[in-house]
Protein backbone atom coordinates (compact mmCIF):
# COMPACT_ATOMS: atom_id res chain seq x y z
CA UNK A 1 0.00 0.00 0.00
CA UNK A 2 1.04 3.38 -0.70
CA UNK A 3 0.86 6.55 1.41
CA UNK A 4 -0.51 10.00 -0.19
CA UNK A 5 -1.16 13.90 1.19
CA UNK A 6 -2.90 15.38 -1.29
CA UNK A 7 -5.04 18.51 -1.16
CA UNK A 8 -8.21 16.82 -0.62
CA UNK A 9 -5.95 15.03 2.91
CA UNK A 10 -4.56 11.84 2.94
CA UNK A 11 -5.11 9.12 -0.07
CA UNK A 12 -4.44 5.54 0.64
CA UNK A 13 -3.70 3.45 -2.85
CA UNK A 14 -3.95 -0.01 -2.93
CA UNK A 15 -4.31 -2.21 -6.45
CA UNK A 16 -4.69 0.89 -8.34
CA UNK A 17 -7.28 1.83 -6.41
CA UNK A 18 -7.68 4.84 -4.32
CA UNK A 19 -9.14 5.93 -1.30
CA UNK A 20 -9.32 9.76 1.05
CA UNK A 21 -8.87 9.08 4.60
CA UNK A 22 -10.75 10.94 6.94
CA UNK A 23 -7.75 10.91 9.45
CA UNK A 24 -5.02 13.74 9.61
CA UNK A 25 -1.53 12.95 8.79
CA UNK A 26 -0.10 12.85 12.17
CA UNK A 27 -2.90 10.73 13.14
CA UNK A 28 -2.36 8.49 10.81
CA UNK A 29 1.56 8.06 11.85
CA UNK A 30 0.51 7.68 15.21
CA UNK A 31 -1.45 4.68 14.97
CA UNK A 32 -0.90 1.34 16.83
CA UNK A 33 -1.18 -1.00 13.28
CA UNK A 34 -0.86 1.16 10.07
CA UNK A 35 -1.30 -0.87 8.18
CA UNK A 36 -4.25 -2.52 9.20
CA UNK A 37 -5.86 0.78 9.68
CA UNK A 38 -5.28 1.90 5.98
CA UNK A 39 -6.79 -1.90 5.41
CA UNK A 40 -10.15 -1.11 6.72
CA UNK A 41 -10.25 2.34 5.17
CA UNK A 42 -10.20 0.74 2.34
CA UNK A 43 -13.07 -0.68 2.55
CA UNK A 44 -14.67 2.33 3.96
CA UNK A 45 -13.29 5.42 2.38
CA UNK A 46 -14.32 7.19 -1.14
CA UNK A 47 -12.42 6.90 -3.93
CA UNK A 48 -10.53 9.06 -5.30
CA UNK A 49 -11.09 9.54 -9.07
CA UNK A 50 -8.29 12.42 -10.25
CA UNK A 51 -5.24 12.40 -9.85
CA UNK A 52 -2.00 14.51 -10.87
CA UNK A 53 1.31 15.29 -9.43
CA UNK A 54 -0.24 18.64 -9.15
CA UNK A 55 -2.13 17.79 -6.16
CA UNK A 56 0.07 16.05 -4.41
CA UNK A 57 1.68 17.55 -1.22
CA UNK A 58 4.83 16.94 0.80
CA UNK A 59 4.08 13.65 2.26
CA UNK A 60 4.84 15.25 5.99
CA UNK A 61 2.81 16.98 8.97
CA UNK A 62 4.74 17.76 11.94
CA UNK A 63 8.16 15.09 11.53
CA UNK A 64 11.49 16.60 11.99
CA UNK A 65 13.81 14.97 9.09
CA UNK A 66 16.87 13.92 9.95
CA UNK A 67 19.73 11.97 7.99
CA UNK A 68 22.77 9.72 8.26
CA UNK A 69 25.95 10.25 6.88
CA UNK A 70 28.85 8.25 5.26
CA UNK A 71 26.54 4.85 5.22
CA UNK A 72 27.85 4.00 1.69
CA UNK A 73 31.56 3.55 0.13
CA UNK A 74 31.21 6.12 -2.61
CA UNK A 75 29.70 8.93 0.12
CA UNK A 76 32.75 8.18 2.14
CA UNK A 77 35.27 8.42 -1.16
CA UNK A 78 33.57 11.52 -1.78
CA UNK A 79 33.84 13.28 1.43
CA UNK A 80 37.25 12.34 1.98
CA UNK A 81 38.27 14.05 -1.34
CA UNK A 82 36.24 17.26 -0.90
CA UNK A 83 37.51 17.77 2.47
CA UNK A 84 41.38 17.04 2.31
CA UNK A 85 42.68 20.10 1.53
CA UNK A 86 40.82 21.22 5.02
CA UNK A 87 42.51 18.53 6.78
CA UNK A 88 39.19 16.50 7.11
CA UNK A 89 39.24 13.64 4.93
CA UNK A 90 40.81 11.08 8.24
CA UNK A 91 37.26 11.74 9.58
CA UNK A 92 35.11 10.04 6.87
CA UNK A 93 36.88 7.06 7.03
CA UNK A 94 36.83 7.18 10.65
CA UNK A 95 32.71 7.69 11.06
CA UNK A 96 32.87 4.81 7.94
CA UNK A 97 34.17 2.39 9.89
CA UNK A 98 33.06 3.25 13.08
CA UNK A 99 30.42 1.54 15.82
CA UNK A 100 28.34 4.51 16.22
CA UNK A 101 26.56 6.15 12.84
CA UNK A 102 26.81 10.41 11.77
CA UNK A 103 23.50 11.29 12.40
CA UNK A 104 22.32 15.03 11.68
CA UNK A 105 19.36 17.08 11.45
CA UNK A 106 18.52 17.77 8.47
CA UNK A 107 15.33 19.92 7.95
CA UNK A 108 11.84 20.80 9.96
CA UNK A 109 8.60 20.53 8.20
CA UNK A 110 8.33 23.80 6.49
CA UNK A 111 11.68 23.81 4.80
CA UNK A 112 10.80 20.27 3.04
CA UNK A 113 9.45 20.75 -0.34
CA UNK A 114 7.03 17.80 -1.97
CA UNK A 115 6.90 16.37 -5.30
CA UNK A 116 6.86 18.51 -8.63
CA UNK A 117 8.45 21.92 -6.05
CA UNK A 118 11.23 23.37 -6.27
CA UNK A 119 14.21 22.54 -4.10
CA UNK A 120 17.18 25.13 -4.13
CA UNK A 121 20.90 25.49 -4.41
CA UNK A 122 22.45 28.27 -1.91
CA UNK A 123 24.18 31.53 -3.42
CA UNK A 124 26.76 31.37 -1.72
CA UNK A 125 27.66 27.75 -3.21
CA UNK A 126 29.84 27.29 -5.84
CA UNK A 127 29.40 23.42 -5.84
CA UNK A 128 26.22 22.03 -5.23
CA UNK A 129 24.75 18.05 -5.69
CA UNK A 130 21.89 16.34 -5.15
CA UNK A 131 21.70 13.37 -2.64
CA UNK A 132 19.31 10.10 -3.47
CA UNK A 133 18.00 8.62 -0.52
CA UNK A 134 15.94 5.87 0.83
CA UNK A 135 14.02 7.46 3.37
CA UNK A 136 12.28 6.08 5.95
CA UNK A 137 9.06 6.95 8.12
CA UNK A 138 9.43 6.13 11.56
CA UNK A 139 6.54 6.37 13.88
CA UNK A 140 6.74 7.44 17.57
CA UNK A 141 7.66 3.96 19.31
CA UNK A 142 10.61 3.79 16.90
CA UNK A 143 9.18 1.31 14.29
CA UNK A 144 9.84 1.77 10.92
CA UNK A 145 6.39 1.99 9.22
CA UNK A 146 7.19 3.13 5.59
CA UNK A 147 9.86 4.06 2.88
CA UNK A 148 10.12 7.30 0.90
CA UNK A 149 12.16 8.73 -1.33
CA UNK A 150 14.85 11.73 -0.26
CA UNK A 151 16.50 14.14 -1.95
CA UNK A 152 19.33 15.72 0.67
CA UNK A 153 20.48 18.66 -1.10
CA UNK A 154 24.14 19.28 -0.38
CA UNK A 155 26.81 21.86 -1.01
CA UNK A 156 29.88 20.11 -1.36
CA UNK A 157 32.10 23.14 -1.34
CA UNK A 158 31.08 24.38 1.93
CA UNK A 159 31.49 21.31 3.68
CA UNK A 160 34.77 20.93 2.48
CA UNK A 161 36.30 23.87 3.66
CA UNK A 162 35.34 22.39 7.17
CA UNK A 163 33.46 19.33 8.36
CA UNK A 164 31.81 21.73 10.96
CA UNK A 165 30.16 23.67 8.29
CA UNK A 166 27.39 20.50 7.85
CA UNK A 167 24.79 22.36 9.34
CA UNK A 168 25.43 25.36 6.91
CA UNK A 169 25.96 23.03 3.53
CA UNK A 170 22.97 21.02 4.39
CA UNK A 171 20.32 22.99 6.05
CA UNK A 172 18.64 25.62 4.45
CA UNK A 173 15.12 26.33 2.77
CA UNK A 174 14.33 24.20 -0.03
CA UNK A 175 17.31 21.85 1.07
CA UNK A 176 14.98 18.30 1.23
CA UNK A 177 12.35 16.94 -0.82
CA UNK A 178 10.18 14.26 0.26
CA UNK A 179 7.73 11.73 -1.99
CA UNK A 180 5.99 10.89 -3.96
CA UNK A 181 4.31 8.98 -1.52
CA UNK A 182 5.19 6.41 1.65
CA UNK A 183 5.05 3.09 1.16
CA UNK A 184 4.02 1.35 4.15
CA UNK A 185 5.12 -2.45 4.44
CA UNK A 186 5.54 -5.05 7.07
CA UNK A 187 9.17 -5.67 6.59
CA UNK A 188 12.35 -4.58 5.18
CA UNK A 189 12.89 -3.36 1.57
CA UNK A 190 14.80 -6.02 -0.15
CA UNK A 191 18.78 -5.54 0.15
CA UNK A 192 18.67 -5.46 -4.37
CA UNK A 193 16.19 -2.40 -4.15
CA UNK A 194 17.36 -0.34 -6.59
CA UNK A 195 17.93 3.82 -5.95
CA UNK A 196 18.11 5.53 -9.45
CA UNK A 197 19.15 9.19 -10.37
CA UNK A 198 18.44 10.98 -13.32
CA UNK A 199 19.45 15.10 -13.68
CA UNK A 200 18.45 16.90 -17.16
CA UNK A 201 19.79 20.40 -17.89
CA UNK A 202 17.77 22.32 -20.48
CA UNK A 203 15.56 18.96 -21.67
CA UNK A 204 19.02 16.93 -22.28
CA UNK A 205 20.49 14.31 -19.94
CA UNK A 206 23.45 15.60 -17.65
CA UNK A 207 23.87 12.74 -15.27
CA UNK A 208 22.59 9.61 -14.29
CA UNK A 209 23.84 7.21 -11.68
CA UNK A 210 22.28 3.82 -9.77
CA UNK A 211 23.07 2.13 -6.51
CA UNK A 212 21.53 -0.72 -4.61
CA UNK A 213 20.30 -1.42 -0.86
CA UNK A 214 23.44 -3.69 -0.80
CA UNK A 215 25.69 -1.03 -1.16
CA UNK A 216 24.72 0.64 2.66
CA UNK A 217 27.22 -0.34 4.98
CA UNK A 218 24.62 0.04 7.94
CA UNK A 219 20.97 -1.59 8.53
CA UNK A 220 18.44 0.90 8.82
CA UNK A 221 16.54 -0.05 11.84
CA UNK A 222 20.58 -0.12 13.62
CA UNK A 223 20.25 3.21 12.34
CA UNK A 224 16.84 4.10 13.83
CA UNK A 225 17.86 2.52 17.42
CA UNK A 226 20.94 4.97 17.78
CA UNK A 227 18.41 8.31 15.95
CA UNK A 228 16.07 6.74 19.33
CA UNK A 229 18.48 6.27 21.87
CA UNK A 230 17.80 9.65 23.71
CA UNK A 231 15.97 11.57 21.85
CA UNK A 232 12.21 11.20 21.42
CA UNK A 233 9.68 12.34 18.82
CA UNK A 234 5.99 12.87 19.41
CA UNK A 235 4.81 12.43 16.00
CA UNK A 236 7.50 10.15 14.62
CA UNK A 237 9.90 11.42 12.17
CA UNK A 238 11.77 10.89 8.80
CA UNK A 239 15.17 9.67 8.60
CA UNK A 240 17.60 9.97 5.02
CA UNK A 241 19.61 6.84 5.37
CA UNK A 242 22.72 8.14 3.24
CA UNK A 243 23.51 8.37 -0.21
CA UNK A 244 25.33 5.69 -2.53
CA UNK A 245 25.27 7.99 -6.16
CA UNK A 246 27.92 11.12 -5.69
CA UNK A 247 27.81 13.06 -9.83
CA UNK A 248 31.74 13.59 -10.61
CA UNK A 249 33.82 16.21 -8.56
CA UNK A 250 33.36 18.45 -12.39
CA UNK A 251 29.91 18.35 -11.99
CA UNK A 252 27.21 21.37 -9.89
CA UNK A 253 23.68 21.64 -10.21
CA UNK A 254 22.02 24.70 -11.73
CA UNK A 255 19.34 26.50 -11.46
CA UNK A 256 16.79 24.74 -14.09
CA UNK A 257 17.70 21.40 -13.78
CA UNK A 258 15.49 18.74 -13.16
CA UNK A 259 16.09 16.15 -10.88
CA UNK A 260 14.32 12.47 -11.18
CA UNK A 261 15.38 9.61 -8.22
CA UNK A 262 13.15 6.49 -8.78
CA UNK A 263 12.84 3.57 -5.94
CA UNK A 264 11.04 1.22 -7.38
CA UNK A 265 7.91 0.50 -5.81
CA UNK A 266 7.40 3.60 -3.99
CA UNK A 267 7.97 5.66 -7.39
CA UNK A 268 9.79 8.66 -9.00
CA UNK A 269 10.72 12.04 -6.47
CA UNK A 270 10.77 14.88 -9.44
CA UNK A 271 11.89 18.65 -8.68
CA UNK A 272 13.67 21.65 -10.82
CA UNK A 273 16.04 23.24 -9.08
CA UNK A 274 15.28 27.23 -8.30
Amino acid sequence: MKLFLTRGGPVVEHEGVRRLLPAAWDELVNADDLPQLLRSSMRQAAEVTKWDEASLLTPIGTQEVWAAGVTYLRSREARREESKSAGGGEFYDRVYAADRPELFFKSSPTRVVGPGASVRIRRDSRWSVPEPELALLIDPRGRIIGYTIGNDMSSRDIEGENPLYLPQAKVYDGSCALGPGVLVGEGPLPRTTEIRLEIFRRGAPAFAGATTLSQMKRDPRELVEFLYRETTFPAGCYLLTGTGIVPPDSFTLERGDEIRITIEPIGMLRNVVA
